[in-house]
């Protein structure tokens, strides 16, 4: 077993060294590459054959979710009528490590045909590749993680890396936000933690609410009846002033409760969420204040109420 992580411990060295090599070596070629890719007004048609051409997938996918249409073409296929899939609107990113891939040929040439331009990611700066890109990408030198047969290993997690340095630098170009994320990818997890605290919460007519001078014995039959374990306390104004949780009922249980008054036990200025507040943003409060509800305020007066379930159900994690 030591011996298979003295392995695996080998192969991840090398590729952080490729990271680091990769990152120190960016230039004015990576600003042109988000340039060209930028200008397009069509879609990031990314290629490429082998291990290249796998990454090529995960990097056109990364695009299309970040708002960059992106479709991947594979280069044998393009030589045998995909090539009628891009258009004179879109931008080419090519992946080759050596730059000699016979079978990009033919796409080179059509790019060529028709002013297309190239963004190429490649380790050879003098390759056909490179001298036919608009903006080239070169990977600098990185020994790969298999000594034994040289199969790409360290330099497709370079290109990995360097495709997705390429789709967050133009989603932050173009002012790409979470909403519009959320927009393209509704489902799963990430999807679930984009939703905003108004998509979850219950509105104004399950709020369980009560007033500084609610009497204790009141404040329980409120406590009860909304579900959520809280109760809201809210001022003349109805802004919200505190909160009072089952838990700070028992805690005075055993007295003379029938004197007391909302306003005497409850917490001031509890945590809150506007309703723009992410789902994700929403359950880390929730779990971090080591609560299960969150009153969602705007304006100072609480609009709706999110319970933890609210955001398990929904696959927020």
């Amino acid at each position: 077993m030591t011996k298979h992580i003295d392995i695996a411990s080998e192969v991840i060295d090398l590729e952080i060294l490729g990271l680091k090599a990769l990152k120190n070596a960016l230039d004015q070629g990576f600003s042109d590459a988000v340039e060209a890719l930028r200008r397009a007004d069509g879609r990031v048609v990314v290629s490429g054959m082998g291990k290249s051409g796998h990454v090529a997938r995960k990097i056109a996918a990364t695009f299309s979710s970040t708002g960059s249409p992106a479709i991947f073409v594979h280069p044998g296929e393009a030589s045998h009528g995909d090539l009628g899939m891009i258009s004179g609107q879109d931008v080419i990113l090519a992946l080759s490590k050596s730059g000699e891939t016979n079978e990009l040929g033919d796409l080179l040439a059509y790019a060529a045909r028709f002013s297309i331009p190239i963004v190429a990611i490649t380790c050879q700066s003098g390759s056909t590749l490179a001298k036919a890109a608009t903006a080239a990408l070169i990977l600098p030198p990185a020994k790969e993680a298999c000594g034994e047969t040289r199969a790409p290993t360290t330099s497709t997690t370079m290109m990995m890396a360097a495709g997705d340095a390429l789709a967050i630098a133009l989603l932050r170009d173009r002012g790409f936000t979470a909403d519009d994320f959320q927009g393209f990818h509704p489902g799963g997890n990430l999807g679930a933690a984009l939703r905003r605290a108004a998509d979850l919460m219950h509105g104004a007519d399950r709020l369980p609410l009560a007033t500084t001078s609610t009497p204790m014995m009141d404040l329980v039959k409120i406590i009860s009846a909304g579900g959520f374990g809280c109760a809201g306390i809210v001022d003349d104004q109805e802004a919200l002033v505190g909160i009072i949780t089952d838990g700070d009922l028992r805690r005075h249980y055993g007295g003379d409760i029938s004197e007391l008054t909302a306003g005497d036990i409850m917490t001031a200025d509890p945590r809150t969420a506007p309703p723009e507040a992410l789902a994700g943003d929403v359950l880390a409060l929730m779990s971090r204040e080591k609560i299960t509800a969150l009153f969602v305020v705007k304006d100072k007066r609480p609009v709706g109420i999110v319970h933890v379930h609210d955001c398990l159900s929904i696959g927020v994690l």
